[in-house]
């Protein structure tokens, strides 16, 4: 190991003349990017996960979708913080020109997937759909009664526009068995 060249008297006093009369800068009120989003790959063929089960029910209550939800028993706050982006979108489904049989099981084996490898929020694009009785697409009405069904969805919120907007939404999932308050 080498060692530091000695300082003398006279370079730290050459120093401190040096800097006279320089202000120093002041701190600034950036706020330090978020982290990348990780992008997980669905399990190789030959190394199967175990099969997601697929509880999900196919029956609307309403024509309306929802435009946000919240599991019973979790702060209205949550959902504040989920439009604020305080979980990173870390992975994202894309179910356009899927059925609703092949959308749903996409769905199911994504959020299975998510929870598997530790994802809190996620974002899910159903794509805004059309009918020709001016309602809204049936894909938007499903992926969204479907996942105010599954138990690891915590609550979601209609993605901003930069995001997909209407054809979208951000998810925001349980951290393990321990999570109850996802603060």
């Amino acid at each position: 190991m080498s060692k530091k060249p000695e300082q003398s008297a006279d370079d730290a006093d050459l120093f401190h003349q040096a800097l006279e009369g320089v202000t120093p800068l002041a701190p600034t009120d950036r706020i330090p990017p978020a982290p990348a989003a990780r992008k997980c790959k669905l399990p190789a063929a030959n190394n199967p996960a175990p099969a997601a089960v697929d509880n999900l029910s196919d029956h609307l209550a309403s024509d309306t979708p929802l435009t946000e939800f919240l599991r019973p028993g979790l702060n209205r706050m949550t959902l504040k913080k989920l439009r604020r982006s305080h979980w990173p979108v870390q992975d994202s489904i894309d179910l356009h020109g899927n059925t609703s049989d092949g959308a749903r099981r996409l769905l199911v084996d994504f959020l299975q997937h998510a929870s598997q490898h530790g994802l809190r929020c996620v974002n899910v694009i159903h794509g805004k759909g059309w009918r020709a009785e001016g309602g809204e697409g049936i894909l938007k009405l499903r992926v969204r009664h479907w996942l105010s069904q599954h138990a690891q969805v915590l609550a979601f919120i209609e993605a901003p526009a930069h995001a997909g907007g209407g054809g979208a939404v951000w998810v925001l999932l349980r951290a393990g068995d321990r999570d109850i308050n996802p603060d």
